[in-house]
């Protein structure tokens, strides 16, 4: 340490300083909180204090970052002068004073309402007089207070006496060589610090969700980091009960609710099959990277760049009126998984901890194993928490967990990933529920060496460009997304389990364009970015192929796969079972553009109705013109009536559901 220079000397003392107070908070408040009646498994503990100690650091650096920058300059040094030491020493007591007390509101929160103090803790400043009494008479604010002047004077007196050891400690004479080598070694390791991991993608909240026990991620928040995280990602959507109960009738109609409340603003209803299959049939899911329809065989396109999805339509259900409410990935993700569009403003919903605990459908599936696949890291967009957190026992693999190299910045290719996932499913001895996320049909358009005998095409360039693609490069990666699938269904034919497994394929989102073949209204409204294919196959459960019209949507994809299983389940969300008749006369599909201000549309049969947020535009749109932009709402006044009406009851009752769909104990 001694042959350090000053600076990088006091700063390491002080980071560990900082390290060892907030890990003795940590496990003040895992002994104070941890339930006798089920405590934290002791392994969970150890991954606890290890991820949170990580958290802590990244702490302990922000609340020394101006040190980093500025200690540098002569005339800022601590060692300067007195008094440049003592206007450092008073920002490091006002700012751990100021962290202190964040710790002490944060376990006086987590008395209260058993959760960590975040953003929705602002809302007691609403009535500030109340909650002051409140504080005043539940907490021991004058032994606190006390607590709080104590720690600050310790801390003061520590760093001050730190300082003066390391002035009076010689200084290591250093040439121009070894002071770059200091700085840079010093800027290393606070950024190695800050970014708090050796992946892609640095240490994030969602990464407390690792366990089981929902404890375990408690533990292993650092409260003030917490906090900023639901500050900056919950700060978007919000909800307001009232014009959710102005719409709620006809949105309970809609869905189909069993027993409407509006003043409870209950969406429950239940679905109990008539009679359940003697051997419970695997479903499979697989959510495919920017499936346009238009790029696809099934919209007519003629270059042909998915005959085996092709095929699997042909022999199984093929929903063409198929769209997600939202694009971007993580935003679909979230959809799939909870049967809520992604109406999150400020960034996406599975970036906000504030609504991480979701009710889904796939707990529907009891008795079942259950698995997630993503070639790259489910760090990526924080889907971890919005995964881990909602669905027990869940078997993820990513990054890390594959044989198959990586291949790009998205991780193992599509053709491996489908390997992997095969290899996983030809072993299990239960019933399985799988999620396979790909990721390969996106740039930077990587196709393997080892290819299961893919071969590349070079069509003409203006023949792509009509057809939809940009690039040759582009048009082999959509191939080689179908032939990986080609090659998943035949080795999951191979394998057997394929005999009694639903599969369900469907696209995250789609991708604006212009294709001389594809509906004139997808490409001039924009419905070609959110109108994907949604197949469901399986040659012996589904004995002739039908494909079917309906207008559906993303929010439907889990409580149909679940009905068509068998599978007893309660609903609480948005999504509606698609072979339930009576679904048949309304179907309709909900959009959202999250632009300034935010756009909300429905998608019907005959007509898109399209609406900002703010009520300043209104169009409706006809889906068979040969001039689909024309705004006919002048022409149909009850139709844009009605579906305006649907459109602003379904945005508001989304955005309710973000914050009032809790995990349901019983399905």
């Amino acid at each position: 340490m001694h042959m350090l220079p000053r600076l990088p000397r006091f700063l390491a003392l002080a980071t560990l300083l900082y390290l060892v107070a907030f890990s003795a908070l940590r496990l003040g408040f895992w002994l104070y909180f941890d339930s006798s009646n089920d405590p934290l498994p002791g392994s969970e503990l150890l991954t606890a204090l290890y991820l949170g100690l990580k958290f802590d650091l990244r702490l302990a650096l922000l609340l020394l970052l101006p040190l980093f920058l500025l200690a540098w300059l002569p005339w800022l040094s601590p060692f300067h002068s007195a008094a440049a030491r003592r206007f450092w020493v008073g920002y490091l007591l006002l700012t751990g004073m100021a962290a202190l007390l964040f710790y002490m509101i944060d376990f006086g929160h987590y008395a209260y309402l058993q959760t960590r103090v975040d953003a929705g803790a602002l809302r007691f400043l609403k009535n500030l007089d109340i909650s002051l009494q409140m504080v005043w008479e539940t907490y021991p604010v004058l032994t606190l207070g006390a607590a709080l002047l104590a720690g600050g004077a310790l801390l003061a007196w520590t760093m001050n006496r730190l300082l003066l050891r390391c002035a009076v400690t010689p200084a290591p004479r250093l040439n121009w060589k070894s002071r770059t080598a200091a700085a840079s070694l010093t800027t290393l390791l606070l950024l190695g610090g800050l970014y708090g991991k050796i992946s892609a993608y640095p240490l994030r909240w969602s990464d407390a969700f690792f366990g089981t026990h929902t404890f375990s991620a408690q533990v292993t928040f650092n409260p003030v980091l917490y906090f900023a995280d639901t500050f900056y990602n919950g700060g978007g959507v919000t909800f307001d009960a009232a014009k959710v109960r102005a719409h709620y009738d006809e949105m309970a109609r809609w869905l189909g609710v069993d027993a409407p409340n509006r003043d409870t603003l209950d969406f429950r209803r239940s679905h109990v099959p008539a009679q359940a299959p003697a051997t419970p049939p695997n479903v499979v899911i697989v959510i495919l990277e920017s499936f346009a329809s238009y790029k696809a065989g099934l919209s007519g396109n003629p270059l042909n760049p998915t005959p085996h999805v092709d095929a699997l339509a042909r022999d199984g259900y093929f929903f063409d009126n198929f769209y997600t409410p939202q694009t971007g990935t993580a935003r679909s993700i979230f959809c799939a998984i909870t049967g809520i569009p992604d109406v999150e403003t400020n960034g996406t919903s599975t970036r906000n901890p504030r609504i991480v605990d979701q009710h889904t459908l796939l707990n529907a599936f009891t008795g079942y194993d259950k698995f997630y696949f993503l070639g790259g890291s489910v760090s990526w967009g924080n889907i971890r928490g919005l995964l881990t957190n909602n669905i027990p026992d869940l078997r993820l693999y990513e990054e890390g967990s594959y044989s198959a190299p990586a291949i790009d910045v998205w991780g193992i290719s599509d053709l491996d990933l489908f390997r992997e996932a095969n290899q996983v499913f030809r072993q299990q001895q239960k019933p399985f529920v799988a999620v396979v996320q790909t990721s390969g049909n996106h740039r930077p358009y990587t196709i393997p060496d080892d290819n299961a005998g893919f071969k590349l095409l070079q069509p003409d360039e203006q023949e792509l460009l009509r057809y939809g693609f940009h690039s040759a490069e582009e048009f082999n990666a959509y191939r080689f997304m179908d032939h990986s699938i080609g090659e998943f269904m035949r080795l999951a034919h191979e394998a057997g389990y394929a005999d009694n497994t639903l599969f369900a394929f469907f696209g995250d989102h789609g991708l604006p364009g212009d294709a001389v073949h594809a509906r004139k209204a997808d490409m001039q409204l924009d419905l070609a970015s959110n109108r994907v294919p949604f197949i469901i196959y399986n040659k012996k459960l589904i004995p002739q192929g039908r494909r079917i019209g309906t207008v559906a949507s993303e929010t439907d994809v889990l409580a149909t796969m679940a009905a068509l299983a068998g599978r007893s389940y309660v609903n609480t969300t948005l999504g509606r079972n698609l072979f339930d008749p009576r679904f048949e006369n309304e179907p309709y599909a909900f959009k959202i553009i999250q632009t300034t201000p935010v756009r909300v549309g429905l998608i019907g049969e005959q007509f898109y109705f399209e609406t900002n947020e703010d009520g300043s535009y209104r169009h409706l749109h006809r889906l068979d013109s040969e001039t689909p932009r024309d705004n006919v709402l002048a022409q149909h006044p009850e139709v844009a009536a009605h579906m305006e009406r649907l459109t602003r009851g379904y945005h508001e009752t989304a955005k309710y559901m973000l914050y009032h769909n809790k995990p349901v104990t019983t399905d």
